[in-house]
């Protein structure tokens, strides 16, 4: 079967025609003006473009601008080709074996070659868990020649093209990919559609990303990550304002064009004004919890987390991020996002089931609790933490337990979570916080799902979701892990909610995305 071109099936070809060259694709050369030139205010610091490194949504904005994929997710979570041209899998399921689209080039002008695709999968598979899976279940990986490499594994792994699209696997210089994935990348020769301009970071301040003329986009319609990645204006200006009030201020006198995540009690300032929209651009929002220390008296105790089911009104803790606004927020959320592959009714009842303080009191008498301190974070410089930490600190004191509320900033919330040992000593007990929606939509990218200590048994099914064949196997088994992880909570679902961007009218051609994308857009004078 290895080598033979009959080992490959043609149903399981899925090719594009290659595109032409770079220099049969004209397009009018805009000049350095306004109309070329959009201006946004992030919705955070931009501390590093390595999202393998990072996981803030900030990082995985630049690198998607700056990186190409290999494969790329829709906005129906199917991962499509994007450098790929073609790839072949065999009958067994065991060798892979990926052809290049022909003309892709790095910013430097240099050829995008298979050796940096076999690279840069390698670094990616030293840390995504994705990719890890990749790396536990590979035999071979190897460049057959310059726009064509190959993959021989063990076992067959059905989630490898979605893991490609998922993820922070972007394709770097081979050079660049050598970094470890224990070390940030400091060299942002890319592969994507911009440029990122190195000499104008001004951290804290400012960064640019200037159009890449040798990129080579597709040429489907857009559709979130894959899709034609055309890039029309020539710059695109960060500008960093943590302040909200100088951010919208800065909107309305036209100084930037785009606001990401403006407040919730900022909206109607803007939908007053005629020359400024607002739209939720990410269709998966945002998954919010009570994350709680499973691993120290008293939540050790699965009865105990239990009983804090019956008194949690998601629809609470939404309205404290979003107001009154229906539209942005939903309850009645599990633990995998809905509407997602891995969305299920399983156990369910827990949370739709009718509310009760009193029922949760008996179910905290009954579990054994002896009125030991739990030890509340509250991240105070997070809006949706500081919004709904005060709801979690309520309903619990209401059931019973003896809360120890610590107002910190959110640097100080992560460290101590993630400091060791820190979950076992009882340093802390629970806080909440919000995850990017697209995160939950599978238990592999949910990690909360697996507690702060180790759970075979929850660990066991993810096992068994990555080698189910078809996705009414995978959602069979999430639906398993929901259930399980209502019985012995990790953490507590709290609703999901959409924060929606603010922009002059003159913007148009935004693509919904978890984080904002800046081909396809156009600005008018």
């Amino acid at each position: 079967m290895p080598g033979s071109a009959n080992a490959f099936p043609r149903r399981a070809l899925l090719g594009g025609a290659a595109l032409a060259s770079a220099g049969l694709l004209h397009r009018p050369a805009l000049a350095q003006s306004a109309a070329s030139t959009l201006r946004l205010v992030p919705h955070a610091n931009l501390h590093t473009l390595d999202s393998l490194q990072s996981s803030a949504l900030i990082a995985l904005t630049a690198a998607m601008a700056i990186w190409d994929q290999l494969f790329a997710l829709d906005s129906k979570l199917v991962p499509q080709p994007q450098m790929v041209e073609s790839y072949e899998l065999s009958d067994d399921k065991l060798h892979w074996r990926f052809r290049l689209r022909e003309g892709l080039l790095f910013h430097d002008g240099e050829k995008v070659r298979a050796a940096d695709c076999v690279a840069s999968i390698n670094r990616w598979a030293q840390r995504d868990l994705f990719g890890r899976r990749l790396a536990a279940q590979l035999q071979e990986m190897r460049a057959v020649d310059d726009r064509a490499f190959e993959i021989r594994l063990k076992a067959p792994y059905n989630q490898l093209l979605y893991g490609f699209g998922a993820t922070s696997c972007f394709i770097m210089p081979e050079r660049v990919a050598a970094t470890p994935a224990s070390a940030a990348v400091t060299d942002f020769t890319g592969s994507g559609p911009f440029i990122f301009k190195q000499d104008e970071w001004v951290a804290g301040a400012s960064a640019v990303f200037a159009r890449n003329p040798r990129y080579v986009p597709r040429q489907e319609k857009p559709d979130m990550w894959a899709g034609g990645k055309v890039a029309k204006l020539e710059r695109i200006e960060w500008k960093i304002m943590p302040d909200p009030a100088t951010a919208i201020a800065a909107l309305q006198t036209g100084e930037v064009d785009w606001l990401e995540r403006p407040l919730a009690d900022l909206l109607p300032t803007i939908r007053g004004r005629r020359d400024l929209q607002v739209q939720a651009l990410d269709p998966f929002g945002f998954w919010s919890e009570l994350r709680l220390n499973v691993s120290a008296p008293p939540f050790d105790n699965p009865a105990l987390r239990r009983a804090l089911l019956p008194a949690t009104v998601q629809g609470d803790y939404m309205q404290s991020i979003v107001g009154g606004e229906p539209s942005l927020y939903r309850d009645d959320v599990g633990f995998f996002l809905p509407g997602s592959p891995a969305a299920s009714p399983a156990g369910m009842e827990a949370i739709t089931g009718p509310r009760s303080v009193e029922r949760a009191r008996q179910l905290v008498k009954q579990s054994g609790y002896k009125g030991e301190t739990i030890i509340q974070m509250a991240a105070t410089d997070l809006a949706s933490a500081a919004a709904m930490s005060p709801v979690a600190r309520q309903m619990m004191q209401e059931i019973g337990l003896t809360v120890d509320y610590q107002s910190l900033d959110w640097g100080s919330v992560s460290s101590r979570a993630l400091a060791a040992g820190a979950a076992e000593r009882g340093t802390w007990h629970a806080y909440c916080v919000a995850w990017g929606g697209l995160w939950i939509t599978n238990p592999v990218s949910h990690l909360h799902l697996y507690g702060t200590s180790p759970n075979p048994r929850m660990e066991a099914l993810r096992d068994s979701w990555f080698s189910a064949p078809s996705v009414e196997e995978q959602r069979g088994v999430a639906g398993q892990m929901q259930a399980l992880a209502f019985q012995e909570p990790p953490v507590i679902p709290l609703g999901q909610y959409f924060i929606p961007n603010a922009f002059n009218r003159k913007v148009t051609g935004m693509v919904p995305s978890p984080v904002s994308l800046f081909w396809n857009i156009e600005k008018s004078a």
